[in-house]
């Protein structure tokens, strides 16, 4: 009868692969954080997935093509906010510009800081909303209690009704959410050198 000898196992390779496997999941985790910008760009060019267009300027004719415009207001898990639009439709027509107006109250005992996101529906449509104004991707922080007004300013592109995938769209629902963003840590302050009183 033979006894089978276990092969000593070699911690010095485990280790390797760990270490390796550790390293390529930073580098994914990191190229996925630099990713959301570069999409949110990509995004904001070209419509894609519902996502509005940056405009300088109003649209240069009105046609009369009726739309009516929902807004949608959301939050986030874990963000004491209570987050409303003013009006929850507006009829308009394409090149027309519009303003609506969100109001958000902190309404925790601390200060807390959010993000807006937002997306059209349906999809086709999105490259066709032009905002000239807006408060989403930017951090808003608010004191316990506070409220506050966001303003958006935008127009639906004439161009939308020469689009078939598009042009059958009667109502667009601009939806924003707002989520809770990480607290900047404060900074120490000192009034000068630390000093060591002796005793005798």
């Amino acid at each position: 009868m033979s006894v089978t000898t276990p092969t000593p196992r070699n911690w010095k390779r485990d280790i390797k692969v760990a270490l390796s496997a550790f390293a390529f999941g930073a580098t994914m985790f990191g190229a996925a954080y630099a990713a959301v910008p570069l999409y949110d760009l990509f995004c904001r060019v070209t419509g894609f997935g519902g996502t509005t267009m940056r405009a300088e300027r109003p649209a240069d004719r009105v046609i009369d093509h009726p739309i009516d415009v929902r807004f949608d207001s959301n939050i986030g898990a874990g963000l004491p906010w209570r987050f409303q639009v003013d009006t929850s439709r507006q009829s308009i027509k394409a090149g027309e510009t519009h303003t609506m107006t969100y109001k958000v109250t902190n309404t925790s005992r601390e200060t807390v800081t959010g993000m807006a996101t937002y997306n059209v529906a349906p999809n086709e449509t999105g490259r066709y909303f032009n905002k000239l104004q807006c408060f989403c991707f930017t951090e808003q922080t608010l004191a316990p209690g506070e409220t506050r007004e966001f303003t958006v300013v935008y127009f639906v592109d004439p161009a939308i009704a020469d689009d078939p995938n598009a042009n059958t769209a009667n109502t667009i629902t601009l939806s924003y959410t707002f989520y809770r963003q990480a607290q900047p840590k404060p900074v120490a302050q000192t009034t000068g050198p630390a000093t060591t009183e002796r005793t005798n």
